[in-house]
């Protein structure tokens, strides 16, 4: 092109027309993309700070995702101990049933074959208390007939008997043996679960005293227990159960550096972990009195766990909220550097516009001269 030659007033205002149909691109750009700066040749400054803005911006909002999954997992956990908080006061409610029931006095009686027990001899006598069985030997009175002296010489061998681990003594205040016209009668007041069976002479006797509905409550109990544990065992959420022990964990990023967190320790909310003992023997109140003394120490342990979590939840949420909202001032501040005032940029091409058509009008003009020659060959 550079063998052909221009008139200067058309060489300038060439040079004008190509300069405004690059300001037209350069503002066509600005409008489609929303941005005064789309790259590093616009502002190297204002794109490197926008650029890196918007990388934390993003870094952030991948960690909102991780934070609201620490959150539905903390929800696991609490919705795990407010069902156990339940089950344990269940539990209680049964051992305070167990421990409101009378005390009540059963007798169970049996006959004996005088004929069998002889004036003056030794016979054996065997007991059986929650599976564990002692033999004494009881030497009958002179006059086996006479009731008195027989419950007497039943009685007084039955007082150094125990039972258990710890001991439970049959003597004393514990029950009372009674015989009556060949009858023996076992009662007990004090609300022990004595199954005590044993022979004399040949007939069978078998003796229970105490509540029945003891016995049941303690299977009741005991399965309220097992719940517990399968509770605490489904509480996870994605692999991570915080009521599984001490051994989970669940740690919470909050920066992109990962040198802000919060680490969630896990807790062991089964009945072990509670110390929540399985009910073996009601009988007494003072057994009954022990579970529940367990099961009131577990639910203030589990308010203590509901707490804590609750505390932690806290601390994320806010932590949540707090990285929307930084995310939020940091797009807005990336914005300020690039984005383009669309009205401004609207007006410059309008204007452009013009400009290019009174260019090109120009360059029109500035050719006449070269045509006027060619009238000369007409």
């Amino acid at each position: 092109m550079s063998d052909i030659s221009l008139t200067g007033s058309m060489r300038s205002n060439l040079l004008s027309l190509q300069n405004t149909q690059s300001l037209m691109d350069a503002t066509q750009e600005r409008l489609s993309t929303g941005k005064s700066i789309n790259s590093a040749l616009d502002n190297p400054s204002s794109y490197y700070t926008s650029k890196s803005l918007t990388n934390r911006a993003g870094d952030l909002n991948t960690l909102l995702d991780s934070m609201g999954q620490g959150i539905s997992t903390i929800k696991a956990a609490n919705e795990g101990i407010e069902s156990i908080t339940e089950f344990v006061q269940q539990a209680k409610a049964i051992a305070n049933q167990a421990r409101d029931e009378a005390n009540t006095v059963a007798t169970s009686t049996g006959n004996y074959n005088p004929a069998e027990v002889t004036d003056a001899t030794t016979f054996t006598l065997t007991l059986t208390y929650n599976g564990e069985t002692q033999s004494v030997e009881v030497t009958s009175p002179a006059n086996q007939a006479d009731g008195d002296a027989m419950s007497a010489a039943i009685q007084n061998e039955l007082e150094g008997v125990t039972f258990g681990n710890p001991a439970t003594a049959l003597g004393g205040n514990n029950f009372e043996l009674s015989f009556d016209n060949g009858v023996f009668g076992l009662t007990s007041a004090n609300g022990e679960e004595l199954k005590i069976s044993f022979s004399v002479g040949g007939a069978n006797m078998n003796a229970t005293a105490g509540s029945d509905t003891r016995v049941s409550s303690v299977e009741r109990f005991n399965n309220i227990l097992d719940q517990i544990d399968q509770l605490a065992k489904d509480s996870g959420y994605k692999g991570v159960n915080l009521l599984g022990g001490t051994d989970q964990s669940l740690t919470v990023i909050f920066n992109e550096d990962r040198s802000s967190n919060l680490v969630i320790q896990g807790v062991d909310a089964s009945t072990k972990g509670l110390n929540i003992s399985r009910a073996t023997d009601w009988g007494s109140n003072t057994n009954i009195d022990a579970s529940i003394t367990q099961v009131e120490d577990a639910i203030d342990e589990l308010r203590d766990m509901a707490s804590e979590f609750g505390n932690n939840y806290s601390v994320v949420q806010t932590r949540e909220d707090f990285t929307d909202s930084l995310i939020a001032v940091l797009e807005e501040g990336s914005d300020k550097l690039t984005l383009a005032d669309m009205n401004e940029e609207s007006a410059n091409m309008l204007s452009l516009q013009t400009r290019q058509q009174l260019a090109i009008n120009s360059l029109s003009l500035s050719s006449q001269g070269s045509q006027s020659v060619l009238a000369l060959f007409g």
